[in-house]
């Protein structure tokens, strides 16, 4: 095609621009430049957050829809399974009372039943009976009373009535006679015995309400035969009966606001429903007539029942969705049904779906405002990150080179090698070492000295002082000291003998409350080291479960040590100890609320902090008296107190509170938190918790005498005998565990607990 003429001329061509790179230069001169960096740069990042926040929470709220209601049928199902296995519970106690029957006959003394009923319950929950019924109308059985307690029944049938003999358990084995009535109950005209009967095979009864209340029971029997003259004689019904009640505390986990949790049969019977406990108990009493849906009027649960029953038939795990006036609602079925058992109950998790979605509409809206101020703040924080990267890059490479070089010094310290760095804390560190000419293990602690601690040469005066001190003691339950010296650096340190086993606060917490022979053993032991210590001056003034180590030696078990006489404490500062306060002082200013005024505040809590633990001071030692070995008696009587309960002997919520009330407050009874324990060993305890001195046991010799005379006193069955000791430790065989002491860290390779305990 030919151009365009005017004339006889040619237009001339066109010629197309080429703008792009022109454009590219300046789009790259304006991202290059300090406006661009500051403007462009964080526009793009703005951008491109603000569309994948967009975009993410979309993806959120559909996932959290799916995840919330995943997890609510979790849960569901999660509650189910504890339902199930505390039911489950009831054939291996049904299994324990079934050996025992076998031999028992009505004519035996109670206190036999008794004890083996007593035994059979503990540790249970929602068991609420458990019983033996002979043919000959005799019943015996062991129930929680209405005030909480344990107690037992024995009921002989008469011609004309039944006579009801009740007993206060005193102690495992004993009774004490609570009161007697005539009633008109034979276990022989109730469901449990006659279905048993007829049915020869362990059965659950239909759910029934409790006498006096509108809670439901459920009774798990079996009958006990005997071959007589070649025929199958029926010789016992045993019976665990459980509230059900009890067992609702497990539905009330993972609640939201406006949740419903409920315990039902197919037939509408209402087991457990925590949320309706105020209609409940405002309901008329009836012992024919279980809780039923219906009898509350509560539309929610009609609307659900409705629904439920709609769907003919629900899954072990399901969801349903059901409308009560308008608004949605969302329930999460689970399915109850113990092992070899007919039971078919149902748990059900029942919530408004706008607060089930609320939540999520709540944290979408947080997770929008934090994306959208992260992005706006992304410029500063990367100038930030860059800079303090620089400045991390830096100060990590000094403190690798300083951790290298003290790593090397470390390594090797007088005779011994360094192993394992078994803890840290505040003040140092322990060691794992070994000899290197002997090939003995050891523990070495290392002391480091505080900024506000004494001048060099004293600290290290009264470090080989104390060190010597300790070095002294012979006690075979008293920490070895093998050696001490300072390090190169100024660095203090003392070899101990590595222990393993595990300190008193882990034999609690791990195992529980101790018998009661095995408590007089642990502080029979204690109370030799102790009797040393103080004939030598020393006054321990940190005696506590965590200081107080049970390990074993060679083919020796429960061979207690008592750690750390204070050495650290020595070595952490040089005040003297708080100046004496008045107990008057301390009542006066304590009256009023429990509040105390600055200036006694500062007191209690200096002496708290410089002598001891709170939990476990002596009133004087508190007040910052003078202080002789009947202070380390009261803390080992607190020690004991541990040992029998499980628990503080004044649970306060601060410790300025324990202090309080270690000066001023009565040891709560002893009997109270550990029922059973011998009338020796609580006298010894209790007297030992005495706020005078003077009424201690003056010498830990004098406690040490009256506890062997207690460990006299018991029955053969209660003394912990070194053969239990040694099936305790084969049987649990506690971790290995160093002479630790206190406040210290375990490191990441030496997988150890340390007792979280305040640092002197």
């Amino acid at each position: 095609m030919t151009a365009r003429r005017v004339g006889k001329k040619e237009l001339a061509r066109a010629t197309p621009t080429t703008p792009a790179p022109q454009a590219a230069f300046v789009l790259t001169r304006a991202l290059a430049s300090s406006y661009g960096i500051l403007i462009v740069f964080p526009g793009i990042v703005l951008g491109v957050g603000l569309f994948l926040t967009l975009v993410g929470q979309r993806a959120l709220r559909a996932s959290n829809v799916t995840l919330g209601q995943a997890r609510l049928a979790e849960q569901a199902q999660l509650v189910a399974s504890h339902l199930q296995s505390a039911l489950a519970a009831a054939d291996p106690m049904l299994d324990r009372l079934s050996d025992f029957a076998l031999t028992a006959t009505p004519e035996q003394p109670p206190e036999r039943a008794a004890a083996i009923l007593l035994d059979v319950m503990q540790g249970h929950a929602g068991v609420a009976f458990a019983s033996i019924s002979f043919p000959d109308g005799t019943f015996q059985g062991s129930y929680v009373d209405t005030d909480g307690a344990l107690r037992f029944q024995d009921s002989r049938v008469g011609q004309h009535d039944t006579h009801v003999r009740r007993y206060d358990y005193q102690g495992y084995d004993a009774l004490r006679p609570l009161r007697e009535e005539t009633t008109a109950y034979d276990p022989r005209l109730r469901d449990f015995y006659a279905l048993a009967a007829a049915e020869r095979a362990r059965i659950w009864t239909k759910p029934y309400p409790f006498y006096g209340t509108r809670y439901t029971g459920i009774t798990r029997a079996a009958p006990v035969y005997l071959q007589k003259h070649g025929e199958q004689s029926l010789h016992a019904v045993l019976t665990v009966d459980f509230d059900v009640s009890e067992l609702s505390h497990l539905l009330r986990s993972g609640e939201l606001a406006g949740m419903r949790t409920l315990l039902f049969t197919p037939s509408g019977t209402l087991l457990a429903y925590p949320q309706g406990e105020k209609q409940i108990v405002g309901l008329p009493l009836t012992r024919e007539h279980t809780l039923k849906y219906s009898d509350l009027h509560d539309p929610t649960l009609n609307a659900f029942f409705t629904a439920l029953a709609a769907q003919q038939s629900a899954p072990a795990s399901n969801l349903l969705a059901f409308e009560v006036g308008g608004a949605q609602h969302l329930a999460a079925l689970a399915n109850v049904s113990p092992p070899h058992s007919a039971l078919d109950w149902t748990v059900a998790y029942v919530v408004p779906e706008r607060v089930f979605f609320q939540s999520l509409h709540t944290y979408g809206q947080r997770s929008f405002g934090i994306a959208a101020v992260a992005v706006l703040l992304a410029l500063g924080v990367s100038v930030a990150f860059a800079r303090l990267v620089v400045r991390v890059r830096r100060e990590a490479a000094e403190a690798r080179a300083e951790a290298k070089r003290a790593h090397q010094q470390a390594r090797e310290l007088g005779s011994y090698r360094l192993v394992t760095c078994l803890g840290k804390g505040g003040m140092g560190e322990v060691w794992r070492a070994e000899h290197t000419l002997l090939a003995r293990e050891a523990a070495i602690k290392l002391i480091r000295l505080d900024s506000g601690a004494p001048s060099t040469s004293e600290a290290q005066e009264r470090f080989r002082r104390e060190a010597q001190t300790l070095a002294a003691l012979r006690s075979r339950n008293t920490i070895e000291l093998f050696d001490y010296g300072v390090a190169s650096d100024g660095t203090f340190f003392y070899v101990m003998e590595l222990l393993d086993g595990l300190d008193l606060e882990s034999l609690v917490v791990k195992y529980g409350p101790q018998p009661p022979g095995r408590v007089l053993r642990l502080l029979m032991q204690a109370c030799r080291s102790l009797a040393e210590a103080h004939d030598a001056g020393l006054v321990h003034r940190d005696i506590k479960p965590a200081n107080l180590f049970v390990c074993r030696a060679a083919d020796e078990v429960d061979l207690v040590k008592v750690l750390d006489f204070g050495l650290v404490r020595e070595l952490s500062g040089a005040e003297p100890d708080a100046p004496p306060l008045s107990t008057a002082a301390v009542l006066a200013t304590t009256a009023a609320a429990g509040h105390e005024p600055p200036a006694l505040d500062a007191k209690l809590t200096r002496a708290g902090t410089v002598m001891g633990t709170p939990e476990f001071m002596a009133p004087e030692q508190a007040l910052g008296s003078p202080l002789d070995g009947r202070a380390d008696l009261y803390a080992l009587g607190c020690v004991g107190y541990w040992l029998l309960t499980g628990r503080l002997l004044f649970p306060k919520d601060t410790p300025m509170m324990i202090l309080i009330a270690h000066i001023k407050e009565p040891p709560p009874s002893l009997a109270e938190h550990a029922p059973g324990v011998p009338h020796a060993l609580e006298r010894c305890i209790m007297d030992c918790l005495a706020k005078s001195p003077d009424q201690r046991p003056q010498t830990a010799r004098d406690l040490l005498r009256r506890l062997a005379e207690a460990e006299a006193e018991l029955q053969p069955s209660q003394i912990w005998s070194e053969a239990r000791a040694h099936a305790w430790w084969q049987l649990y065989q506690p971790a290995a565990r160093s002479s630790l002491s206190q406040g210290l860290t375990p490191s990441p390779q030496a997988q150890l607990r340390i007792a979280d305990v305040r640092d002197s």
